[in-house]
C-alpha cells in the first residue's frame, strides 16, 4: 500500500471516526421526554422517576431556572398548601434524570423523534408536553410600550421594583391574584386599580369576602411579610434573540422584594374603578404625567406607568408538531382523563392543556399551581402505566376541586363550586364572618354542601371535603350548622 494510500485511509477512519462522535454529541434517547420546566413538567418527572427510578427522563427546557413544590403542608385529604421553590436546572438532575436547556424545535411523532433549535435529537418512547402558558398583555400602541410592564418573570418584577422607586402613581389593570398581591404588598405611592368587575379580586372571592378584605386593605401592614429562608435564583441564559427569558413567578414572588415607593406613607393612595375597561392607552404632553388611560366609562386615568396583571392564556401555537393535534374549546390542546392527547405515545399537562373529559360533580379546570402540580404528577402515572402495560384510572384529586392560596395575608381556601358555579342561582348560602379573623362561605344545593370558601385559620378544611363528597343531607341542621359555639369537626369528621 502506497504512503498516499494510507494517508486516504487515515483521513477516512478520521472523518469517519468524527462522524461518529458528532452523531453521538447530538443525539440522546430516553424512554421519556418531558417538555417544560414548569410545575407541570417538573411533578410529572419527579412522579416517574419514583414509579420507574431506573428509566432515563430528559427534561427539555428552554429557562436554566425550573420550578419544584416545597413547603407542603396538607390541610385535609384535598387541600394543600404549598411554595413554589426556583432550582438551577442541574441542581434538579439525577442519575437517571438530565436536563437540558434548549428550545424545542420538531417532533415527529411517528418515529418519535424531537429536535431542539440547538441541533440536538431526541429518541424517546412517551413525551409529556408542558409549556405552560403565557400571560394576556393589554393591546398599545407602539409608542407607550415603554410604559407598559407585564408581571410574569423575576426580570419583570425588578424592573417593576425599579419604577415604582421613581414614580408617584401606576396604573394597575387586572383583578386576579398577581393584581390583589401587588395591591396589599405595594406601599408608599398611588395607584389607580382598574377592573371591570363589580368587586376586588373577584377570580377567587364574592362580593361578600371582598367587603371583608376590604378593611385589610385600607389597614395593611406590610410589616408582617414572611421571610423565605430558601435560595432563590436569577434566569442569566439569553436566548437566540439575545432577550433574557426568565422564570414564571412562583406564590412567593414578593416576598424577598422591598415593595414601596420614594413617597410618604401619608400620600399612599388606592383608587379602585370598578366595572371599567382599558379603551386606550396613550402619551399625553399636558399633564404631569407621562401615560393617559381611556376607560370604557370616558374616564381618564393619568400614571407614571401601567402593569398589565390580566391572567394568562395557554400556549396555542403547536406548529412544532407533524401531525395535527386536537384541541380543546379554548384553543389548548384535548387530553383525555389520563391526560393522553389524540397523538399516540404524547401527553400533555398543566396549563397548555384542555381537560375533555367528564368532570366531577365538584370539580372545574382554572390554570392554577395546584392543579398543574396535579395534572403533571397524573400525567407521570398514566406514562408509568403505558411503559408497564398497566391499566390504571384517573386520581382520586380529580373528584373535587381545591385550591389553597393567600390574599390580604389570609390563607384562602377554595373548594367545589366555592362560587356556585354552574348552579344557575339553584342553590343557597350560608355564612360566618369574625371581622378581621375568618370568613366562611357555604354553598349548598338540595341541603347538601357543595361548595365553600374558607378565609383565615379555620380549621374546616378536611370536614368541608368531607361534607361534600359524601353528600351528608345538613337540612336537620338549619342555620346552626356555622353556629359558631357548635363545633362542626366533631359532627362530621
Amino acid at each position: 500500500m502506497s504512503h498516499l494510500e494510507t494517508t486516504q485511509n487515515t483521513m477516512m477512519s478520521t472523518s469517519q471516526n468524527s462522524s461518529s462522535n458528532k452523531k453521538e454529541i447530538n443525539q440522546k434517547e430516553c424512554t421519556f421526554l418531558i417538555i417544560g420546566g414548569g410545575i407541570a413538567g417538573v411533578s410529572c418527572a419527579e412522579t416517574i422517576n419514583f414509579l420507574l427510578p431506573g428509566e432515563k427522563i430528559i427534561l427539555l427546557t428552554e429557562s436554566s431556572l425550573i420550578k419544584s413544590v416545597t413547603n407542603l403542608v396538607q390541610l385535609g385529604k384535598f387541600s394543600q398548601r404549598f411554595d413554589i421553590q426556583e432550582v438551577v436546572s442541574k441542581e434538579f438532575e439525577k442519575p437517571n434524570i438530565e436536563v437540558i436547556t434548549d428550545e424545542l424545535s420538531t417532533i415527529k411523532s411517528k418515529s418519535k423523534e424531537a429536535t431542539t433549535k440547538g441541533g440536538l435529537k431526541i429518541i424517546y418512547n412517551l413525551m409529556c408536553i408542558c409549556t405552560g402558558s403565557r400571560p394576556k398583555l393589554v393591546n398599545f400602541a407602539d409608542n407607550v410600550s415603554s410604559y407598559i410592564l407585564g408581571i410574569r418573570d423575576t426580570d419583570s418584577v425588578k424592573e417593576f421594583q425599579k419604577r415604582i422607586k421613581t414614580s408617584k402613581r401606576f396604573g394597575l389593570i387586572g383583578n386576579g391574584g398577581i393584581a390583589s398581591e401587588i395591591i396589599y404588598e405595594i406601599g408608599n405611592i398611588e395607584i389607580e386599580w382598574i377592573i371591570k368587575d363589580q368587586h376586588i379580586s373577584s377570580t377567587f372571592i364574592d362580593q361578600g369576602a371582598a367587603k371583608f378584605f376590604e378593611s385589610r386593605l385600607k389597614n395593611k401592614n406590610t410589616s408582617d411579610k414572611m421571610i423565605v429562608k430558601r435560595m432563590r435564583y436569577v434566569e442569566e441564559r439569553e436566548t437566540s434573540e439575545n432577550l433574557k427569558r426568565g422564570a414564571a413567578l412562583g406564590p412567593d414572588w414578593h416576598r424577598l422584594l422591598d415593595m414601596k415607593g420614594n413617597m410618604s406613607s401619608s400620600s399612599e393612595n388606592i383608587k379602585v374603578h370598578y366595572n371599567s375597561e382599558v379603551k386606550s392607552i396613550s402619551l399625553c404632553t399636558d399633564n404631569n404625567f407621562p401615560v393617559c388611560i381611556e376607560l370604557t366609562n370616558d374616564e381618564k386615568v393619568f400614571c407614571d406607568f401601567v402593569v398589565s396583571a390580566t391572567g394568562v392564556e395557554p400556549y396555542k401555537t403547536f406548529s412544532f408538531l407533524d401531525e395535527a393535534i386536537k384541541l380543546g374549546e379554548d384553543g389548548s390542546i384535548f387530553v383525555d382523563d389520563l391526560m393522553r392527547t389524540s397523538i399516540d405515545s404524547i401527553y400533555a399537562a398543566g396549563d397548555v392543556c384542555y381537560a375533555g373529559w367528564e368532570h366531577s360533580e365538584y370539580w372545574h379546570q382554572m390554570r392554577l399551581w395546584t392543579q398543574a402540580r396535579q395534572m403533571g404528577m397524573m400525567a407521570g402515572k398514566s406514562m408509568a402505566a403505558k411503559f408497564n402495560n398497566e391499566e390504571i384510572y384517573q386520581d382520586f384529586c380529580f373528584e373535587l376541586f381545591s385550591h389553597v392560596t393567600k390574599l390580604y395575608g389570609y390563607q384562602v381556601v377554595l373548594l367545589g363550586r366555592y362560587n356556585g358555579q354552574g348552579l344557575d342561582d339553584d342553590y343557597e348560602l350560608l355564612f360566618r364572618i369574625t371581622p378581621d379573623k375568618e370568613y366562611i362561605k357555604f354553598v349548598l344545593k338540595n341541603g347538601r354542601l357543595v361548595g365553600a370558601l374558607l378565609i383565615g385559620e379555620t380549621g374546616l378544611e378536611e370536614t368541608c371535603e368531607n361534607l361534600i363528597l359524601n353528600k351528608i343531607d345538613l337540612t336537620p341542621f338549619g342555620d346552626d350548622i356555622l353556629d359558631p359555639n357548635i363545633d362542626i369537626e366533631d359532627y362530621f369528621d
